[in-house]
């Protein structure tokens, strides 16, 4: 079998000709990707379900809009956190020399971007999230199955900032990652929402 590229901490963003109604113009982080498949969460669904509501005690830390967001369609009744650490020394020797780089609680995925454990007392990470959001269910994809689709043209695959999971605006995140590509991307962000309304 051949060894896959790793796509951890990338950007899948919907192309218009994309037909999934769930993924529809969605920009999803990939937190993990490997030989046995992918899992991602999608970061511009919000609801209109508060964080209070589900997971009160993580309400303070997540982030404008304190909603919970739609991640993908598996598992809809489970929560993942994802937030950003800032400062958050990605270096092994780095955690060897002062004990710091990840904050108990929170496991890197890809620079200052990681998980955090729910099930932690939040008082562990308050001080040092920068931002926080909790999705209900995941993307998830089979051994190989994202390949195809890539090979098929349903994603374009960009590098994400870390800003995007804390994106005070998700319902506009399409067009803001496409619009800051430097190539032919950029122009795609202006694809009308109906093209038949063109």
């Amino acid at each position: 079998m051949t060894e896959v590229s790793s796509l951890t901490g990338r950007l899948l963003v919907a192309t218009p000709a994309l037909a999934d109604p769930n993924f529809d113009r969605a920009v999803v982080l990939l937190i993990d990707h490997d030989d046995a498949g992918s899992l991602g969460v999608v970061l511009n669904r919000p609801t209109a379900v508060g964080v209070d509501q589900i997971l009160a005690p993580w309400a303070e830390l997540a982030g404008a809009p304190g909603v919970v967001f739609r991640g993908g369609p598996v598992s809809m009744d489970s929560a993942l956190g994802v937030a950003v650490v800032p400062g958050a020394d990605p270096s092994p020797s780095s955690r060897l020399r002062s004990g710091r780089g990840c904050p108990i609680g929170w496991r890197r995925v890809h620079g200052a971007i990681g998980l955090v454990d729910l099930d932690a007392p939040p008082e562990l990470l308050a001080a040092a999230l920068g931002s926080l959001r909790i999705f209900a269910g995941y993307a998830g994809w089979g051994p190989g199955q994202l390949e195809d689709e890539l090979t098929d043209g349903a994603w374009y695959v960009v590098e994400s900032e870390p800003g995007d999971v804390s994106s005070p605006e998700p319902e506009g995140l399409w067009r803001a990652v496409l619009r800051r590509q430097r190539s032919g991307l950029a122009m795609i962000a202006t694809y009308p929402d109906d093209p038949s309304l063109n």
